[in-house]
C-alpha cells in the first residue's frame, strides 16, 4: 500500500512515499499511456529520487513538493501525480507517516507477532488437513465419484481406489460390492484423490 514513511533502517532521517508499484503503473497507463516506464521516465525527470529499501525490491522516493518543502501535517501525493500523469492532483485529504521502530526490542516484538499469527494458519491448516483424513466423503463427492466410475468401469475404479486408500484402513472394493457402496467407506483425503486419479484420463 503506498504511503508516506519513515524507517531509519533504510532511508535514514528521511521521510519518504513508498508507492505500491502497481497502483502507480495503473495510473500512469490510464492518465498518460505514453507506454514507458513511469518511475524513469516521469517520476525521476521530475526531480525525484529513488531509495532502495535494502534488497526487497520495494523503494522510497524523496523529492520537492512529495517529502521536501511540504508541511509533513498536510500530506499529499499530488506532485508525484502531476509528474506521472501530466495533470494536476486533486487528492484533497491529508496522509499520515507510517514510523518503522527498529530497535532490538521492536523487531523481536514483531518477530514474535509474525510467529504467532503465521503459527495459528499452520496450525489451522494441521487441522483441517486432519479433519479431513477422517472425516467420510461428502455427499457431493459421492455423486460425483458415481458419475466418475461410471465412465471409468470398474476394473479402473478398482485400481484407483487401491491407490487411493494405500495406507489407511479403509479396505478395497470387496468383488460384490457395488462402487457407490464401497465410495461411502472414502474419507473426504481419499475421495479427493480417488477422483483426481479417475480425472487424469
Amino acid at each position: 500500500m503506498s504511503g508516506f514513511a519513515r524507517d531509519p533502517k533504510y532511508y535514514g532521517d528521511r521521510l519518504v512515499y513508498e508507492p505500491l508499484e502497481s497502483k502507480w503503473s495503473r495510473y500512469h497507463a490510464t492518465h498518460c499511456g505514453c507506454g514507458q516506464d513511469w518511475l524513469t521516465a516521469h517520476a525521476v525527470p521530475a526531480g525525484f529520487t529513488v531509495i532502495p529499501r535494502g534488497r526487497s525490491g520495494y523503494y522510497g522516493l524523496v523529492g520537492p513538493g512529495l517529502t521536501e518543502g511540504v508541511d509533513e501535517t498536510a500530506l499529499t501525493a499530488n506532485a508525484l501525480w502531476e509528474a506521472v500523469t501530466g495533470k494536476p492532483g486533486t487528492q484533497t485529504w491529508h496522509e499520515q507517516v507510517h514510523v518503522t521502530c527498529r530497535t532490538p526490542e521492536a523487531e523481536a516484538a514483531r518477530k514474535a507477532a509474525n510467529d504467532a499469527h503465521y503459527g495459528r494458519i499452520r496450525e489451522e491448516s494441521a487441522k483441517r488437513k486432519a479433519a479431513a483424513q477422517t472425516e467420510r466423503a461428502t455427499e457431493k463427492q459421492l455423486k460425483y465419484l458415481a458419475n466418475l466410475a461410471e465412465k471409468a468401469g470398474k476394473e479402473r475404479f478398482d485400481a484407483e481406489f487401491v491407490k487411493a486408500v494405500k495406507g489407511t484402513d479403509i479396505k478395497p472394493r470387496a468383488p460384490r460390492e457395488r462402487t457407490a457402496t464401497a465410495s461411502k467407506r472414502l474419507t473426504k483425503a481419499a475421495a479427493r484423490k480417488l477422483i483426481a486419479a479417475l480425472l487424469e484420463s
